[in-house]
């Protein structure tokens, strides 16, 4: 990093943890900081001014106060960025792994704010070019466009980690000049090693930056790893030109992060949000988009693990507010043993209309996926009849539908062993014909949502 000058010999007043507290006339809110003690040198960022006094986060905890000097660093907090990154894992800051934290070595070209450049809003556009996941229940029901930001919401032993990882490769193989951005807030082994395997056997690994801060490593770094790999996405995106695919994991852990230090500032209840939540998510996830003048564009899904399958659970709330849509799991489903277990009713991609049908995806995309969704609501209200119920002939083909739906159309899964989920990958035409499929199920009269013209073509072809 470069600073502009530095200002230190500050008076450290006390530490808590990873909080600093100390008398610090003229710091900045999210000014960095190091503090250099017996032991080696601690970096942070100012949290709280109050008149003199400021509250310092630190991304290590210090052990004494014996002999500690704060500096003021009067810059910014940086990544280094350059095309050296590619196929490399760093640590949650963003920092190579091994390496030290200045200097050129290891393919960094220059040092970049975490917290910018923002794509002005006059210069956004609208994302208009679907992304292939080879997952029917996204391609086809809530499709991603380029330049989403988009949710994923399932609750703790859910595959969303699975789920994230097929979606991310498929999206960045289609071009080898794509790049895989992934940030691991707070990931556990099981998880990093997923999402590792998963790119290194579907060949993206080396288009790939992997930020990770494990779940062992300090929960104050976790306030920077998502910024640390949006700056790294905006550089490959509007300076070199890439299409960027950002996976998060797991934003919750972001959330809990900030409320614990919040609580551990002001002594707030133990389960409560700060109000600066909401900001702070929409701050990470806005990041995504498209600009009119500059090449590249940056797609986000996060994960947000719901606990309890909570899906009022403010974190969830704030994050949907913002995002371009979100995708569900449902548990029942999953229990079933379908893969991807996608909730296609609570499912929705808001930006779908804008980048599907004639000439981009398959011409009867919208009216396809509106007969599909209109027909599995009727299937789900057939089965919530009660136990013994006469059914219809008509009811009785909408069972056979949902059973097809569930077994033909949305699971995807071919095997799993204890080291790999195999997943059948389908392109847009084969999700088109799965659905053609499992509709010719149902009475003619029941597809009352697709033009008949295309139901004559579809009869005689």
């Amino acid at each position: 990093m470069t600073w502009l000058y530095r200002e230190g010999s500050k008076k450290i007043t006390g530490v808590s943890g990873s909080l600093l507290f100390a008398e610090a006339r003229g710091a900045g809110i999210g000014e960095p900081v190091t503090v250099e003690t017996d032991a080696g040198a601690l970096m942070g960022q100012v949290l709280h001014v109050e008149g003199a006094l400021c509250a310092v986060q630190l991304f290590d905890e210090m052990e004494s106060l014996a002999r500690a000097t704060l500096w003021l660093e009067r810059g910014v907090l940086e990544v280094g960025v350059g095309d050296g990154l590619l196929g490399r894992v760093l640590d949650g800051r963003g920092r190579p792994v091994g390496e030290g934290v200045s200097g050129r070595s290891g393919g960094i070209e220059k040092f970049v704010s975490l917290y910018g450049p923002r794509i002005n809003p006059a210069h956004r556009t609208p994302p208009g070019e679907a992304i292939e996941t080879g997952l029917s229940a996204l391609d086809l029901m809530s499709t991603l466009m380029r330049g989403q930001k988009i949710l994923l919401l399932a609750g703790a032993g859910l595959p969303t980690a699975e789920l994230a990882a097929h979606a991310a490769v498929q999206a960045t193989v289609r071009s080898r000049e794509n790049v895989l951005v992934f940030a691991g807030i707070g990931i556990p082994a099981r998880d990093e090693a997923l999402f590792m395997d998963a790119f290194e056997r579907g060949g993206v690994m080396e288009s790939s930056v992997c930020l990770l801060n494990r779940a062992g490593d300090s929960p104050m770094e976790r306030f920077l790893t998502p910024r640390a790999a949006l700056a790294v996405a905006e550089y490959f995106a509007f300076e070199k030109g890439r299409d960027v695919f950002v996976v998060v994991t797991d934003m919750l852990n972001y959330c809990d992060a900030l409320r614990d230090l919040n609580r551990a500032i002001y002594k707030t209840p133990e389960k409560e949000y700060p109000a600066r939540v909401y900001s702070d998510l929409a701050g990470i996830y806005e990041r995504a988009g498209c600009a009119a003048d500059r090449p590249g564009s940056v797609t986000q899904l996060s994960v947000l693990t719901l606990p309890d399958d909570d899906l009022s659970h403010p974190a969830a709330l704030l994050s949907a507010a913002v995002a371009d849509g979100q995708i569900i799991l449902d548990r029942a489903l999953h229990a079933r043993g379908v893969f991807p277990p996608v909730d296609i009713a609570a499912s929705l991609s808001r930006l779908m209309n804008r980048g599907i049908g004639r000439g981009r995806t398959f011409d009867s995309h919208r009216d396809l996926a509106g007969q599909l969704h209109a027909a599995w609501a009727k299937a789900m209200k057939v089965k919530r009849l009660p136990a013994g119920s006469v059914l219809s002939s008509v009811e009785r083909t909408y069972i056979d539908f949902a059973d097809a739906f569930e077994c033909r159309f949305l699971n995807q899964r071919v095997r799993e062993t204890a080291e790999l989920l195999s997943v059948e990958r389908r392109t847009f035409a084969q999700s088109e014909a799965r659905a053609w499929e499992i509709l010719s199920k149902l009475p003619p009269e029941e597809l009352y949502l697709l033009p008949s013209a295309l139901l004559e073509r579809k009869r005689w072809s």
